[in-house]
């Protein structure tokens, strides 16, 4: 079996792969044009986000068993067209789940005791100890909104904090245990303090947090997103901020990570989001960590061989 990995990718994937008695082409600057000349010649293809996976590249692509995700989200694939053409999808959320669980517990601890714009102010030689008073996140209520790989890691590592955790998945049931509550969505608008962001950005999740659907939350002060941008509208999140309807925001996910060539709408949203004290910015890097870039690897080169040994393809 020959396979086309088109993303930089930790270094260990071709030996990974080697193992499994795959042939590995390894093409990190590869670009789309070229890939759409080439594909036909693979079994297997992996992708970070170059490019998306949609019916064009795929419609040569005649030999091909599987897709790979070197990640979590997957919406940069066209799920209908792999499912057209039977094509399994294969992604890594167990190889990062932890960075990003660790990341958002930082977003929160550094939003919450201003630790960002004490240090700066520290450096500026103001010392100013009453203006950066913190908020304990013990006996919090906290709500995640999707308890998926990363919610439910996020979850053990909030338990040690003493904080009520309760969550909400509108795709799965039956998950409460010693760490989380399963609750109603209702339920979580009527208590949570702090909403963590955690579900997959798909037609029914695009825009969904927004305006209406914050206000319907009754004690609700600080949001943290380390999902996808799109699932949150920063429109609305701004007005709310600059209202002190929400105290604060901890953001690693942007409606439009391209910040060098926003629109004009965009660009003064993420101006004015940007000179907020209350609001945490980071450039996507949740699950991000030098320990997860290996370990993706590693859950990925895991299910490839699961699934060729079931097709009985090595």
């Amino acid at each position: 079996m020959k396979v086309l990995i088109i993303d930089e990718m930790h270094e260990s994937i071709t030996p990974l792969l080697t193992k499994l008695n795959l042939e590995v082409d390894y093409q990190p600057a590869i670009k789309r044009s070229e890939i759409l000349q080439i594909i036909g010649n693979y079994e297997g293809l992996i992708v970070r986000s170059k490019t998306p996976i949609d019916a064009e590249l795929l419609k040569n692509a005649n030999k091909l068993i599987f897709v790979a995700r070197a990640g979590a989200g997957v919406d940069n694939v066209e799920l209908e067209e792999l499912q057209k053409r039977n094509i399994q999808l294969l992604n890594a959320p167990e190889g990062n789940r932890d960075a990003l669980a660790e990341h958002t517990m930082g977003m929160m601890l550094s939003l919450f005791n201003k630790i960002n714009t004490s240090d700066q102010e520290v450096r500026n030689g103001k010392w100013d100890r009453e203006g950066n008073r913190g908020v304990e996140l013990m006996g919090k209520t906290i709500g995640l909104l999707g308890f998926g790989n990363m919610g439910s890691a996020l979850a053990k590592r909030l338990s040690s904090f003493g904080c009520k955790i309760i969550a909400y998945d509108a795709e799965k049931t039956g998950f409460s245990n010693d760490f989380v509550e399963e609750v109603s969505l209702e339920k979580m608008q009527e208590s949570a303090q702090i909403l963590s962001i955690h579900i997959p950005m798909n037609a029914e999740n695009k825009g969904i947090v927004n305006s209406k659907f914050i206000s319907k939350f009754r004690a609700l002060n600080y949001i943290i997103n380390t999902s996808r941008g799109e699932v949150l509208i920063l429109k609305d999140l701004l007005e709310l901020l600059k209202a002190n309807k929400i105290k604060g925001a901890a953001l690693d996910v942007l409606e439009n990570e391209k910040i060098n060539s926003l629109s004009g709408e965009e660009l003064s949203v993420f101006q004015e989001l940007t000179k907020l004290k209350q609001v945490i910015l980071t450039p996507h890097v949740a699950g991000w960590s030098f320990e997860s870039y290996e370990k993706i690897n590693i859950v990925l080169s895991q299910k490839i061989k699961l699934l060729v040994e079931k097709s009985n393809l090595l």
